[in-house]
């Protein structure tokens, strides 16, 4: 076993000052449960984003349901059709598939392992869906221009899975502010951290305003006070009733003023994790120029770990394990070759996921490693790591 430090997927996310401010706030009797630094978090996240509004919820994957329940709700789908990214996760399809939509898997760009615009388009030729929800996998941006002006001529709404992207950009705009709405994810291993947590974000008022309803049991409380008058005009509810009156079959995904906290910490150093980020991936690059590595039309790529292909993913994942290097799959592979889709659906082949399901994997990226670290990294696993020959 090795003596040396281990290098995990993530670390020190929380910084020790940052929870000796929490604990303070917390023994000055603040409220805990969501309320003001909350609202404050929201708004704070929107303006930094470049948006108009942000919805705190309890972790990326209920962003994600949240978004795509809202637009259900809505009524502005003209069908229950649906296109999902290949290359994605269990918690950016799920959600289509709970919801009663008829769901269709898009199939990976080689390069940017975003969209493949070409399938895109096919799926939506033959039956142009109501919805399409994208992945923006490990920070890097697709043709987002070709996906917008899919989407546009055929009439889909965008969203976008952004979790793995906070800080990365297409053109001057940050992603998630390029679709419908965006999800991003503050779990631990994320680029910040509230614990546990999630955002959505929208320039859509209507949109806003039904997330907010929905993230809380579907009542009208946390609404704008026009919005909330008209809906207790439209049904005949007083103000007292109003108190417990649900307008929509909504959901708790509500998070706490403690976590909402630690966000707004957090925040203030986003710029600089961000630069981190991509000076970390174009030092992989430099390492391990003979292997795979995404490339795309991102200015600035908030990196969320830096991804490749091998022959032989098992052999090289024990000895970075027994270096004490973390290493994961290159997130789902193809989400059509995964248990909960082949109970419902009939084994898919997607080519260009497939070989991610078969040879991905991704290596350490964070705010923490030096370039010491990484040249640890990328030593280890060059050292034993076969280049993938497709």
């Amino acid at each position: 076993m090795t003596t040396e430090r281990s290098i995990c997927l993530a670390e020190e996310t929380i910084s020790h000052d940052e929870l000796e401010s929490l604990t303070e706030w917390i023994l000055a009797g603040n409220r805990l449960t969501k309320s003001e630094q909350t609202l404050a978090f929201e708004k704070e996240f929107a303006e930094w984003q470049g948006c108009r509004h942000a919805v705190y919820v309890n972790s990326g994957s209920s962003a994600n349901l949240l978004m795509i329940a809202a637009l259900k709700e809505s009524g502005r789908l003209r069908n229950n059709k649906a296109i999902a990214a290949g290359v994605s996760w269990v918690t950016t399809v799920a959600p289509l598939l709970q919801l009663g939509f008829d769901v269709r898997l898009c199939d990976c760009d080689p390069h940017s392992l975003s969209l493949d615009v070409d399938h895109l388009e096919s799926l939506c030729r033959v039956s142009p869906p109501a919805v399409l929800i994208l992945v923006h996998v490990l920070g890097h941006a697709g043709d987002m221009d070709a996906i917008r002006d899919i989407c546009n001529r055929y009439g889909v709404m965008l969203l976008e899975d952004s979790c793995e992207a906070l800080g990365s950009t297409y053109g001057d705009r940050k992603l998630g502010t390029l679709g419908v709405a965006g999800s991003f994810s503050f779990y631990y291993g994320h680029h910040i951290s509230t614990i546990e947590g999630g955002m959505v974000v929208t320039d859509d008022d209507d949109m806003h305003q039904l997330m907010l309803s929905l993230r809380s049991h579907g009542w009208s409380r946390d609404l704008a006070p026009a919005t909330r008058d008209a809906l207790k005009k439209e049904y005949n509810i007083d103000d007292f009733q109003n108190l417990y009156t649900f307008y929509h079959a909504g959901f708790n995904f509500r998070s706490t003023d403690l976590q909402a906290y630690l966000g707004r910490s957090q925040l203030k150093k986003l710029d600089v994790i961000v630069k981190k980020r991509s000076e970390n991936y174009k030092l992989y690059k430099n390492f391990l120029g003979d292997y795979f590595f995404q490339t795309s039309n991102t200015p600035v790529l908030s990196s969320f770990a830096y991804g490749t292909l091998i022959e032989n993913r098992l052999e090289t994942y024990k000895h970075l394990a027994a270096h004490g290097i973390e290493c994961r799959p290159l997130i789902c592979g193809n989400i059509a070759r995964h248990p909960f889709w082949l109970k419902d659906h009939p084994k898919q082949s997607l080519p260009h996921a497939d070989v991610i399901h078969d040879y991905g994997i991704y290596l350490p990226n964070h705010y923490n490693l030096s370039e010491a670290d990484i040249a640890r990294v990328a030593e280890v696993f060059s050292s034993v790591a076969q280049p993938y020959q497709g």
